[in-house]
């Protein structure tokens, strides 16, 4: 039977009123973004690490400027540096020492916001330029122009750019399946780089020997005889790029939610995808053509700065203070580690940068992630 839902009479015989029934209480569904580095807690920790890797990367291009044939103190070099010194030490720290320290500093700053930019929109600390085409890519026209006769200058500027580019736009078309992944670029992009590798390898060989050893030498990553010439187009890349990628700080920082919540935010997660991957390659291509590719730089960075900071994620500013040190002392190793020998700084970074590949693979192993 069904129950008599009918209102219990009230005194005289009268229904008693029905009080209405209170609307359920409405729920304030908050996202909160993974963004460690903005917390009250973390900002100071934050702020004493970019502080100090700052002081230790001003240290290293001090000492980076004082080193060469003809020792200088750090005094006198500071003192040229600001233009209080005399004629002669001037002449050997703007003109002979400046530029390659300028080029370490430069090269390790946008290589390691590239990598940061890359792990990050990936969501994965394995993405990089080196394992994802774009370094070889970029390595690949720049070795092009030497054994067709077109290096130096800004054409090895626009060869690298160039050869990155099309590296990174091949590496996006072939990942994309109604949208990209960051496990599917960075696949994609382990085969990409494979094949520039091979055409590179194609291309020395078919080289004459002089063009043949001027291209390895470049392509090892090496610091020596940079000139002024070579470090204007990437400095006013990483003045125009990395303010580019501080702006979209907060739309990269939703991607770390994953793509169907940063769509749920508001974010135009493709665009946003692709706007990153522009800058990273901009960085690279600048950073490959002034010192060739200087590897394990861009991938090893972002996991140091991630782990000074404490963050869940590499903060860009971080990464490239920590990828500018790393070159600059790998710079400084290469040129003592061998009595009356100038090692590449390439060869230094790695030496140091296979560990932490081999240690992120294992992380990656025993997390389930790594295949």
């Amino acid at each position: 039977m069904t129950p008599d839902l009918a209102p219990a009479p009230g005194p005289g015989g009268t229904p008693a009123p029905v009080s209405p029934t209170p609307p359920p209480a409405t729920r304030r569904i908050t996202f909160r973004l993974p963004a460690p580095q903005v917390s009250g807690v973390v900002r100071p920790r934050l702020l004493a690490v970019c502080l100090a890797l700052a002081a230790a990367a001003f240290l290293a291009f001090a000492v980076e400027t004082s080193v060469g044939d003809i020792p200088l103190p750090l005094t006198d070099v500071l003192k040229a540096l600001v233009g209080t010194g005399d004629p002669a030490t001037e002449l050997i720290v703007h003109e002979l020492r400046l530029p390659r320290a300028l080029a370490g500093l430069l090269v390790g700053i946008a290589f390691g916001i590239a990598g940061a930019l890359l792990q990050t929109v990936t969501l994965n600390p394995l993405a990089g330029p080196d394992m994802m085409g774009i370094t070889q890519g970029a390595g690949t026209a720049v070795v092009a122009g030497i054994v067709l006769g077109w290096d130096g200058g800004l054409g090895t500027q626009v060869l690298g750019l160039l050869g990155a580019l099309t590296a990174g736009l091949l590496v996006y078309l072939l990942a994309w399946k109604r949208g990209t992944t960051g496990y599917r670029i960075v696949l994609v992009g382990i085969g990409v780089a494979w094949i520039c590798t091979s055409a590179t390898d194609y291309l020395m060989a078919r080289g004459q020997r002089f063009q043949a050893q001027a291209a390895l030498g470049w392509l090892v990553g090496n610091l020596n005889g940079r000139t002024w010439d070579q470090i204007g187009p990437l400095a006013v890349t990483t003045a125009v790029l990395v303010p580019a990628a501080l702006l979209l700080g907060r739309q990269i920082r939703t991607l770390q939610l994953g793509d169907d919540v940063a769509r749920g935010l508001g974010t135009r997660v493709q665009t946003v995808r692709v706007a990153v991957l522009l800058i990273a390659v901009g960085l690279v291509a600048f950073g490959t053509a002034t010192a060739g590719p200087v590897a394990f730089v861009a991938l090893a960075a972002p996991q140091v700065a991630q782990r000074l900071v404490g963050t869940t994620f590499p903060p860009p500013v971080t990464a490239g203070l920590t990828g500018a040190v790393m070159v600059l002392v790998s710079d400084l190793a290469a040129r003592k580690a061998v009595p009356d020998t100038e090692l590449p700084v390439g060869v230094v970074t790695g030496v140091l940068g296979a560990p932490v590949l081999l240690w992120l693979l294992i992380r990656a192993n025993r997390a389930g992630s790594g295949g």
